[in-house]
């Protein structure tokens, strides 16, 4: 009996031991070393790959935002400011319907087949209203130059970036709607232009927001 109470709180002991080694190692430790690590090589990424705008964090190069005008009353869908650059539709956003007391933005897909009466009517609805903002006296869109990705979501309905293509036919919407020259907003655009990572990796991208902040910036100037 002695033997097996003692053998008992041998083990546990043991286990306990184990326990708080590696609470201290994989809990306390290892973290504290790898934030340390992150914030020394790459301290941006680190901390959330933040865009700062006059001295504030106004977001992040990772997640999409909307250029939206207030909502007018008894509207549910903000129509989209037009005097800025658009990411892409967020058709596969989520609403908050448990913890109503924040103001929570759920990622997510549409998960809806590429036959789905929906997605399809979203699709052809959003490539109407591509087609009707961007065209102004002077310059017509055409049909055939919407990119794919200006009337889809992405698979998360965060993708803070578009492709230079969807950035060009906007370029004359925007100039208009800042009193710009065409020319200067096309040059903004190339300027915020990122190509291939290593070359070879993805594609060509205009991160949205960057590209907003600089427009801002060039129309105070003017």
């Amino acid at each position: 009996m002695n033997n097996s109470v003692s053998n008992t709180a041998r083990l546990l002991w043991a286990g306990l031991r184990a326990l708080l080694v590696l609470t201290v190692v994989c809990g306390v430790l290892y973290p504290l070393a790898v934030t340390g690590i992150a914030q020394g090589i790459f301290p941006g990424k680190a901390n959330g790959s933040e865009i700062k705008a006059d001295g504030k964090v106004v977001g992040s190069s990772l997640i999409g935002q909307a250029y939206n005008l207030p909502l007018k009353k008894g509207q549910e869908t903000p129509e989209p400011d037009l005097k800025w650059f658009q990411g892409r539709p967020q058709n596969g956003l989520g609403t908050n319907s448990v913890n109503t007391q924040y103001k929570l933005i759920l990622s997510g897909a549409t998960n809806r087949s590429g036959d789905n009466a929906d997605l399809i009517k979203w699709v052809k609805d959003a490539k109407a209203a591509v087609i009707k903002d961007n065209s102004v006296p002077g310059y017509a869109v055409k049909p055939a130059d919407v990119p794919a990705e200006a009337v889809t979501s992405s698979g998360s309905g965060l993708d803070p970036d578009i492709s230079p293509e969807y950035a060009d036919i906007q370029v004359h919407r925007v100039a208009e709607k800042n009193h710009l020259p065409v020319a200067q907003v096309r040059k903004l655009v190339d300027e915020h232009t990122d190509g291939r990572t290593l070359g070879f990796i993805g594609e060509p991208r205009v991160n949205v927001l960057d590209l907003n902040i600089a427009l801002k910036e060039l129309v105070a100037k003017s």
